[in-house]
């Protein structure tokens, strides 16, 4: 699974000029797949958990309903975070020319892929039949 969840991280890269990098993280802050130069991403995965939590807490607390994503624009680029199903967490790094509504249009896309992935890893497997 971990080299189908990289696959889809390194396509949104090529899908999206000016992305640096990006992990699936799981809400509770563990690194599942990264494609991370430069930045650690063990701790970017914590940290991105904990950014959640807040990011939950608000949209909860305003009425917005469940977290879908939040964006932070820092003074060199963005870090963009997406819900990938009830589990994980996709979150990209951009430099500050990136396009946003492409970013959000293809990280969206990306984070239905990867949930569904997520969803067939952990779907029961049924029992096959020896002949």
């Amino acid at each position: 699974m971990e080299t189908e969840l990289l696959a889809e991280l390194r396509a949104l890269k090529h899908r999206v000029p000016h992305l640096a990098g990006g992990l699936v993280a799981s809400v509770d802050g563990l690194l599942v797949a990264h494609d991370t130069h430069g930045t650690e991403p063990s701790g970017l995965a914590a940290m991105t958990a904990a950014s959640l939590g807040l990011a939950q807490r608000l949209a909860d607390t305003t009425g917005q309903g469940d977290f879908r994503e939040s964006l932070v624009r820092g003074e060199h680029g963005y870090v963009a975070t997406y819900a990938a199903g009830g589990s994980c967490v996709l979150t990209m790094l951009a430099h500050p020319d990136v396009n946003v509504g492409r970013l959000h249009l293809e990280a969206r896309r990306s984070a239905q892929r990867i949930a569904a992935l997520l969803t067939d890893a952990l779907a029961p497997k049924e029992p096959r039949e020896v002949v």
